[in-house]
């Protein structure tokens, strides 16, 4: 599936951090379990609309240190397409990454613990931009991976698969390396997909994952 297109983003957006990075054309799997992400679910789907997800830079996702979190400025929206309760006070969510989005002025943690950006702006979606011929092996090698990852009984990314899209193909195997937060937001954050896909490829080889 692709990314869903770009619109009005909800104002104020609510905001579910966590320690990780979501990229546009990312799956994410969530168990949400705390009243304050349980209520943002069930307004998300009422209201049909998403939600921001962003990084914790500092602080706890939830208990005490919730109340210090430091948030990182850019995010992504998080489009719910399926939830699935199998008891009850716990929910399994499962989100598709979109437009990402840039936090205006500061994030408010509201008197239930739900943080919200009473302003954002959109981030530009990447430009499609063909990779190089310099980033054959790094796109081979992703589609290598999908192979095997399939032969396993894995579907590892939403279809339709982009090889040709360097920000597709960039954004996928930041899903796959492992790499810090920090990298992966930095990553995120940059507006060039070419250049995403160049760090990208400088990593792989560095690691031996390709050579030539």
């Amino acid at each position: 599936m692709n990314p869903p297109a770009a619109g009005v983003l909800p104002v104020p957006l609510p905001l579910f951090p966590l320690r990780t990075v979501l990229f546009p054309g990312s799956q994410l799997g969530l168990r949400v379990f705390e009243a304050r992400y349980l209520d943002l679910v069930s307004q998300c789907l009422r209201d049909q609309q998403p939600f921001g997800l962003i990084a914790l830079r500092q602080g706890a996702e939830a208990g005490s240190g919730a109340a210090q979190a430091l948030l990182e400025g850019v995010g992504t929206l998080a489009h719910i397409e399926e939830v699935d309760a199998e008891q009850a006070g716990l929910l399994h969510v499962r989100c598709l990454g979109g437009q990402r989005f840039r936090v205006l002025g500061e994030a408010v943690r509201q008197d239930n613990g739900l943080w919200v950006a009473p302003q954002v702006e959109p981030v530009a979606a990447d430009p499609l931009r063909l990779p190089g011929p310099a980033m054959l092996q790094t796109v081979q090698a992703l589609a290598e991976a999908i192979r095997k990852l399939q032969e396993q009984g894995t579907e590892p990314f939403s279809k339709p698969y982009r090889l040709d899209d360097a920000g597709w193909v960039a954004n996928r195997w930041c899903e796959l390396l492992p790499i810090s937060i920090a990298a992966r937001q930095k990553l995120m954050e940059l507006e060039d997909p070419v250049i995403r896909l160049s760090l990208v490829d400088g990593y792989l080889r560095d690691k031996k994952v390709v050579i030539g």
